[in-house]
């Protein structure tokens, strides 16, 4: 079945995960953090993507940004690829894309959403046991987003900066965001989401989205498709043709 096309609305944010192959590490030592990190922030402004949050796990990347075009993300990762694959392969002597295939995404504007995806990525490490609380974890956005040091790499989401009256209640208020788990029910519908690439949006945007008829914008039910041969209680042919539209 052919890959659906990537779904980017300029100016909306974007979860995105690239994996490395066969589950292998794409970062070996801390330098080849401190690449791929400097790597990013050039090419963020390169590309006019925003940066919201980040962690770079040993084996995959998340991160979550917003494009000023569709072309943006793609062309920000590729470019960052083109660069850090050679580093890492001179670095340590092997050959081929450290990377598994093209990296997953997908859309996501409530703030429900845009606030999960910041906790999400940045608790990576507690949720895989490598430290107990985010802030333990030098490598992720954490650190700049609750105003514990600067990063130049990040510019902070409007629903961010609406936790508080400025910037600095802003930073409190999200620190204590992180001091409470995600729901069990956030995880698995980002984890969803971002897999498949459908859309975490509000009405007028999923609307939107539905009229424009190029993605499919939920999972499908499970079960083999309808047969077109199937008639209705009318005796006509069913329409499959109306996209599935995510619940808010």
């Amino acid at each position: 079945m052919a890959r659906q096309p990537r779904l980017v609305v300029p100016g909306i944010a974007m979860p995105i995960v690239q994996r490395g192959v066969d589950h292998q590490d794409c970062f070996s030592e801390e330098t080849d953090r401190v690449v791929y990190l400097s790597l990013l922030r050039e090419l963020c402004a390169d590309e006019s993507c925003a940066m919201h949050a980040y962690c770079l796990m040993t084996n995959h990347v998340h991160l979550l940004l917003t494009p000023s075009t569709e072309q943006g993300p793609s062309a920000l990762m590729r470019k960052v690829g083109q660069r850090y694959v050679p580093y890492f392969n001179r670095r340590y002597g092997r050959t081929g894309t450290p990377w598994e295939g093209r990296f997953t995404s997908c859309v996501v504007e409530s703030t429900r959403y845009v606030l999960a995806c910041h906790r999400y990525i940045e608790c990576n490490p507690v949720r895989a046991g490598m430290v107990a609380h985010a802030r333990a974890y030098r490598w992720s956005s954490y650190a700049g987003n609750a105003g514990l040091a600067h990063d130049p790499l990040l510019a902070p989401h409007v629903d961010y900066l609406a936790l508080g009256l400025d910037a600095g209640a802003a930073c409190i208020a999200y620190r204590g965001l992180l001091d409470h788990a995600l729901e069990s029910s956030l995880i698995k519908a980002m984890r969803e989401a971002t897999q498949g690439g459908y859309p975490l949006v509000g009405e007028a945007l999923e609307t939107r989205l539905a009229k424009q008829a190029r993605h499919t914008l939920a999972p499908g039910k499970p079960g083999p498709p309808r047969k077109r041969t199937d008639l209705d209680a009318s005796g006509s042919l069913p329409f499959d043709g109306d996209p599935v539209l995510t619940p808010n």
